[in-house]
């Protein structure tokens, strides 16, 4: 939380005619511009003086960090447009981020050794639960219409975990005599709603950002808006300012290939839909990878 004491001094100082929270955020309004109030969390001064550094500026600028607990920044309103075409223009920005602060790190083998165990244990304790369930809801004498639902689909789940355990067994044998890795700054908590467009392109909400596999950045918003945005054509766009290797390219698929997990809970109508949701990921993100697979096939 925002250290109250600090929040008041500020709202004293800019004298607001409005006050708006929203979450965690505070915009005060006022004749001498508007600003935003953001709890301290890690040092921004030095995470935009690097990007800034490497030629990225699509941040919000710091106006006063040097409150106990809360930052200044400016306001940067955005402009209601079609969410696709935003779209692009974020995964653009998201590009040049990546293009711009990447570097390669000597790494061994237990820098791969270290990503294929926590993918493989995901997969195996997915595989676990949902063979699980299938067991439990095939002794069902008059299955409930979810658990028909799971038992009639629970194939194509099955075949993703398949999938995607197939896939990092080759990925893992291509990547574990390597001895470069590339990261960059990544942002770490990508959505579109922390991408405002006015004057400027600008990219918020940078608390959770860290240097890593750029593979993380485009996983984290994938699953998050893979229902609603075209990502096929947005992974082009990123790939004209950021092209991945075929190792990189790979982990994503993989990685996005692991279902969620049915969550086990509410009415019978939430849990339809939550086998729905998971269903909608798997048959989306087959979509999405097939022509890629179908490419390399010919």
């Amino acid at each position: 939380m925002m250290n109250r004491k600090s929040v008041e001094v500020i709202r004293e100082i800019y004298k607001p005619t409005k006050v708006t929270i929203m979450g965690h955020v505070e915009i005060l309004e006022s004749t001498s511009g508007n600003v935003v109030l953001k709890e301290k969390k890690k040092n921004m001064r030095e995470l935009y003086d690097y990007l800034s550094s490497r030629s990225f500026s699509y941040f919000p600028h710091l106006i006063d960090d040097s409150r106990e607990g809360v930052n200044v920044y400016e306001y940067v309103p955005d402009t209601n447009m079609p969410k696709e075409q935003k779209a692009v223009d974020f995964m653009k920005v998201v590009a040049l981020l990546h293009q711009k602060t990447t570097y390669y790190k000597e790494v061994g083998l237990n820098e791969y050794q270290s990503i294929y165990e926590k993918v493989i244990d995901q997969i195996h304790y997915l595989s676990y639960f949902y063979n699980q369930l299938y067991d439990e809801y095939f002794q069902s004498v008059f299955p409930s219409p979810s658990e028909y639902l799971l038992l009639t689909n629970i194939s194509k789940i099955l075949a993703s975990l398949s999938f995607a355990q197939s896939e990092l067994e080759s990925w893992f044998s291509k990547v574990k005599d390597l001895k470069k890795f590339r990261v960059c700054q990544i942002h770490n908590h990508l959505s579109l709603e922390h991408f405002h467009k006015c004057e400027k392109d600008c990219l918020l909400s940078w608390e959770n950002s860290r240097k890593d596999s750029p593979v993380l950045d485009l996983v984290g918003f994938y699953k998050e808006s893979y229902f609603e945005l075209p990502f096929e054509s947005l992974l082009k766009e990123y790939a004209h300012i950021c092209p991945w290797s075929e190792e990189e390219r790979q982990l994503f698929f993989i990685v996005i290939s692991i279902p969620p997990k049915f969550e086990l809970k509410g009415s019978e109508l939430e849990r339809i839909q939550n086998i729905r949701s998971v269903l909608d990921y798997v048959y989306k993100t087959e979509e999405l990878i097939r022509p890629y697979y179908a490419v390399e096939q010919k």
